[in-house]
């Protein structure tokens, strides 16, 4: 079954390794996906992320020069085995790799603060390659407010603990972050409110003229952590034509207190998320968001060499043919044909 992926930390696992003097590429590595991992998974297009941790960058680097330097890995290492897999910046480019018989590689921005406000820096990621952008990571900035970290919640990596999140429920979008989506829409970027807070995911509901994704979120009635979606979000995402991709994190999968030991969730647990989503938004409205190298998966698909086990799973619950086509990639690209340019 063929996979798109909408988040991947990748970039940075690549990036912070290289920092530690380590020699690590794209083709094989340690970590949850390389080019080997996704031929096995049977990848028809995965997102990578720029992901930037704005306080951590403070007084290092200009968060775009950070930026850059994500993607000038992504496009290095892309570059070096084109008869793998093709960089895509239209959905054009997608059919045109999977007629090669290639895998998809998209490039996308996670923390709208690397813009640092200025929507000319939005518009060179752009030209860059950018096609998904999501307004926040879990700090305020210039665009919007995202859902609230209780305070001494935060772990020296910027994390912060399950449960220690509340819904933000009093700013939303700035007046830059409105101006900022009203770009994307006519660049032909992808609207991502993953990390958002409550506010601003129903503003982006309210004012987006075309389908948007939460690239990486679950549902907060099954879970209840902040950052997954709410009924009333999934069916305003859903009611705009857009997807939500399912997040393999612990955390955002199972209530903590429901955990019998550390980490301890499983497909089951997938399997519960995509029944509510599915009952609540349609299945229309459901895809992939991993996560992967950018959080601790503990149960069976620990990487992409393992995503065959969902598919297994999803059979073994009776999900059909075209269901599992549509959760697995055929969902995720419909919105990119519509959305891209």
């Amino acid at each position: 079954m063929k996979v798109v992926d909408m988040h991947c930390d990748t970039l940075l696992g690549l990036f912070d390794r290289r920092v530690k003097g380590e020699q690590i590429g794209i083709l094989e590595n340690d970590l949850h996906i390389d080019l080997g991992k996704m031929k096995k998974g049977d990848y028809l297009l995965q997102n990578f992320a720029m992901f930037g941790h704005m306080e951590n960058l403070k007084g290092v680097m200009p968060l775009p020069e950070y930026a850059f330097r994500l993607a000038d890995i992504f496009f290095t290492e892309m570059r070096k085995y084109p008869d793998q897999i093709g960089i895509v910046k239209s959905y054009q480019d997608i059919e045109e790799n999977m007629k090669a018989g290639k895998m998809s590689a998209m490039l996308t921005m996670e923390e709208g603060a690397l813009c640092e406000g200025k929507v000319e820096y939005l518009r060179i990621f752009y030209e860059l390659g950018v096609r998904m952008f999501t307004f926040t990571w879990n700090f305020a900035n210039e665009l919007a407010w995202p859902n609230r970290i209780l305070p001494g919640a935060l772990a020296p990596s910027g994390l912060a603990a399950p449960g220690k999140f509340v819904p933000e429920t009093e700013h939303g979008l700035t007046e830059k972050g409105f101006e900022f989506l009203a770009e994307m829409e006519r660049l032909g970027m992808i609207l991502d409110v993953s990390h958002l807070g409550d506010k601003g995911i129903l503003e982006v509901i309210e004012h987006a003229k075309q389908p948007f994704v939460a690239s990486h979120s679950n549902a907060r009635a099954v879970c209840g952590h902040a950052r997954n979606l709410t009924d009333e979000m999934i069916r305003g995402l859903a009611e705009k034509g857009g997807v939500m991709g399912l997040n393999y994190c612990p955390a955002f999968l199972r209530d903590r207190e429901n955990w019998s030991s550390p980490l301890s969730v499983s497909l089951d647990d997938i399997v519960r998320h995509i029944r509510h989503i599915v009952n609540v938004g349609g299945i229309d409205c459901i895809g992939l968001g991993s996560d992967y190298d950018g959080t601790n998966i503990s149960f069976e698909m620990n990487g992409a060499a393992d995503m065959p086990m969902l598919e297994k799973k999803l059979r073994d619950e009776k999900f059909t043919e075209e269901e599992i086509e549509k959760i697995f990639y055929k969902n995720v690209l419909r919105v990119y044909k519509e959305v891209l340019k």
